[in-house]
């Protein structure tokens, strides 16, 4: 079976446990679980290391449990918050739901031989349950100073928390009873702000049924800047495709700090020690090669978004630095050039002859005039599609564009235009 303990011990994703953890995940074949919040349509990168850690835990065939939070996501769960999130509504959360499942079937084989996962929604035992036997059958079992003491409680109450939010922490913990009840589930991990809440479902199926559980929660990670993980200036970096391309995605990774760089290969991939040490050698040796980035970038985004979509994005890196852009599509372009200043034209400038190029250039600013716009292409300093013109009386044909929309335009090495075609 291995060892899953040391596995997230070495890769630096093991914040602490509580007492025995250690034991039970060295001799015994364990069921552990996870909530992920459907508060948004999709998960982000700061949810991977959640999900790795139950891919880890499959792999050493032990049995992972996601749990959606149909029921607690109605809620809104206070932990790490400064103050309450909106209230989603029951068929936006469903539709959360469905989107997320899809993203973690990437991950969890739900079929596997010994120890399937197990993903289950936790509406379907909250939705059911009464106020009145919450109140009487868990709510009991704590008193207001034990919810008190709890980082999630404490952390709030100088700016205010709701009746709603408080009781979050009890949910949670029915969930824990619940899934020790029906799968003999004895571990819950989570983020280290989910401390309080896990250990407080320990407590309660102590109290309750007399049963041994316990917890393990991996760091909250920030950048070497202080920044947020997983938070960049255009906002959260989705695993939804449709939200965060998989070329914006695979940049991500790519533009990762060189001290980052091997704790993300610890945390997010399967690469052995063996293999990260080696990339760290290579890492130490030549920082500008960026060898140990583009290794990331390649795991996760193949991961995340399959073969077929990672070299997609390699080819669409591979474009701002002047390689061939003809087998990139209109999204692709979109995705490469999004921030590259651009002209709209007209479909009805380009003739059956076609139109100037330098004419091109001129209007849209790349050079001053027509006549220093010539000089320019015959001394070879532009480029079209990535492609070196000379002939300074070229005359761009609609035919000449990627999927009839866009000419990219370059000068020199590095400064791009993107000029957009717009049907008449």
């Amino acid at each position: 079976m291995g060892n899953l303990y040391n596995e997230l011990q070495w890769r630096g994703v093991l914040h602490a446990a509580t007492e025995g953890t250690q034991e039970v995940l060295t001799n015994k074949k364990v069921v552990g679980y996870i909530g992920f919040d459907p508060s948004a349509a999709s998960l982000h990168v700061g949810s991977l290391l959640p999900i790795m850690t139950l891919v880890h835990m499959q792999r050493y065939g032990h049995t992972p449990i996601a749990v959606l939070g149909g029921g607690t996501g109605l809620i809104g769960d206070p932990s790490g918050k400064t103050q309450e999130r909106p209230l989603l509504g029951k068929e936006k959360i469903e539709e959360n739901i469905q989107g997320i499942r899809k993203q973690l079937s990437k991950f969890l084989d739900f079929e596997a031989k010994g120890n399937p996962a197990i993903l289950v929604n936790n509406a379907d035992w909250l939705a059911s349950i009464s106020m009145l036997d919450f109140l009487r059958d868990i709510g009991k079992h704590f008193t207001v100073n034990y919810m008190l003491a709890k980082e999630s409680v404490e952390s709030r109450m100088e700016a205010g928390m709701s009746f709603t939010e408080f009781n979050y922490m009890l949910l949670q913990a029915y969930d824990f009873l619940t899934l020790y009840k029906r799968y003999r589930c004895v571990l819950q991990m989570g983020g280290s702000d989910q401390w309080g809440n896990i250990t407080s479902g320990i407590d309660l199926i102590r109290r309750l049924v007399k049963g041994k559980a316990y917890g393990l929660v991996t760091p909250l990670l920030q950048t070497s800047s202080g920044q947020k993980f997983g938070k960049t200036g255009s906002g959260t970096v989705w695993l939804d495709p449709n939200l965060s391309s998989p070329y914006h995605f695979y940049q991500f990774w790519l533009n990762t700090d060189d001290k980052e760089a091997i704790p993300y290969l610890k945390y997010f991939t399967l690469l052995s020690e063996a293999e990260i040490e080696s990339v760290a050698d290579s890492l130490a040796m030549s920082p500008e090669k960026r060898e140990a980035q583009k290794i990331l970038a390649s795991e996760i985004t193949r991961m995340v978004h399959g073969e077929e979509e990672l070299v997609k994005a390699k080819q669409a890196t591979a474009a701002l630095f002047g390689r061939e852009i003809k087998d990139l599509s209109a999204k692709d372009i979109l995705d490469v050039f999004a921030d590259t200043p651009s002209t709209d034209l007209s479909s009805s400038l380009f003739t059956e002859e076609g139109v100037l190029l330098s004419t091109l250039v001129q209007e849209c600013g790349l050079m001053p005039s027509k006549g220093a716009a010539r000089r320019m292409i015959k001394e070879g300093g532009l480029y079209v599609n990535n492609r070196r013109v000379t002939d300074e009386y070229y005359k761009l044909s609609l035919d000449e564009s990627i999927d009839g929309q866009f000419f990219v335009l370059r000068k020199g090495a590095k400064k791009y235009h993107l000029l957009r075609v717009l049907p008449e």
